[in-house]
């Protein structure tokens, strides 16, 4: 399966300058979802994981469908004031501004592995305030997974720790 071939690229979005990777695009064609849920449930094959917890939104539609298969539990990382109950929060730098990501405690149980499931891995800013939860409720960090990667920004320095796993990585133009 050719993922490159799938993914829609758009320029020049959200600004002048970028090229937006929209990963939109594998959900409407059933092949390249189905390979890419295939591919993300090998890779973690014969680890223990106890739990997933997804990044909102597109994160929601991996992770939820790895939960069920593995039968385990989903846990959803959503922006700030999103949740309703006790959430535990960490923020996290944006190129202009900063964002936060809320977790709801009780949701996030200790003494866990948990895998950490997104659509991309940019900076790793998103991930890293994720991981940072996990370990300050006293869990570990499973692993990470998403669909692309863009290592030329450097993510590794972030969250390479957590072994980051990736189907497609592009390398700047």
């Amino acid at each position: 399966m050719d993922l490159d071939r799938v993914i829609r690229k758009v320029p020049d979005f959200p600004k002048p300058g970028i090229l937006f990777y929209d990963i939109s695009s594998i959900f409407t064609d059933p092949e390249a979802y189905t390979f890419a849920v295939d591919k993300m449930i090998q890779a973690y094959e014969g680890e223990q994981i106890d739990g997933v917890i997804a990044i909102e939104s597109r994160g929601f539609l991996l992770g939820s469908v790895y939960s069920l298969a593995k039968k385990v539990p989903l846990v959803l990382a959503r922006k700030k004031g999103k949740l309703p109950g006790k959430t535990i929060e960490e923020s996290y730098a944006l190129e202009y501004g900063e964002a936060t990501l809320e977790i709801h405690i009780e949701d996030l149980t200790p003494n866990k592995r948990w895998l950490i499931i997104d659509d991309l891995i940019a900076t790793g800013g998103t991930l890293e305030a994720v991981a940072k939860m996990i370990e300050r409720q006293g869990s570990e960090v499973a692993g990470i997974f998403s669909i692309i990667g863009l290592p030329f920004l450097n993510y590794a320095e972030k969250v390479g720790k957590y072994n980051p796993k990736t189907l497609i990585d592009y390398h700047g133009e």
